[in-house]
């Protein structure tokens, strides 16, 4: 049997995420190369070179795939009411990626929530801005979002 558990997290009440590369990736690199070598010096020695060369090689191959994909990470996840262990992603090679996109999400979602409505008004007539099409999208819904609620 197994469950399934969904946990909803806001933008607007994410404190912070750490990602932190995790000790067990050591475990992951070194246990199965030294068990492929040792079959293989084991081979090499009592049954023919060529199956311990392939299980030889089988080891350095994965030595140098997990070295190359790097370490395994774990992540932390704190809003403003819990804070959460979540694998976020699985290597931390992927992080800076991932939470760059979050970043952008956060700020975006932020940067609408958090805009002054009669300032922004004010400031736009005293000055000529010229806006960006995301700036003018976010005007907008921001504009409809009011008039659907205020009436």
């Amino acid at each position: 049997m197994y469950a399934v558990e969904y946990r909803r997290f806001y933008l607007r009440d994410l404190e912070y995420i750490m990602v932190w590369p995790s000790r067990s990736w050591l475990w992951r690199l070194i246990i199965p190369a030294v068990l492929l070598a040792a079959l293989g010096a084991s081979l090499w020695q009592w049954v023919n070179s060529i199956a311990g060369a392939i299980f030889v090689s089988l080891a350095l191959a994965w030595v140098a795939l997990e070295l190359a994909r790097g370490p395994t990470a774990k992540s932390r996840i704190r809003t403003t009411g819990a804070t959460v262990d979540l694998p976020l992603v699985k290597r931390t090679r992927r992080a800076r990626k991932v939470l760059a996109k979050i970043d952008a999400a956060v700020r975006a979602t932020r940067g609408v929530i958090e805009q002054p409505t009669a300032p922004a008004a004010i400031a736009s007539s005293a000055e000529p801005h010229v806006q960006t099409r995301s700036e003018a999208s976010a005007t907008t819904s921001v504009a409809a979002a009011t008039q659907t609620n205020a009436s």
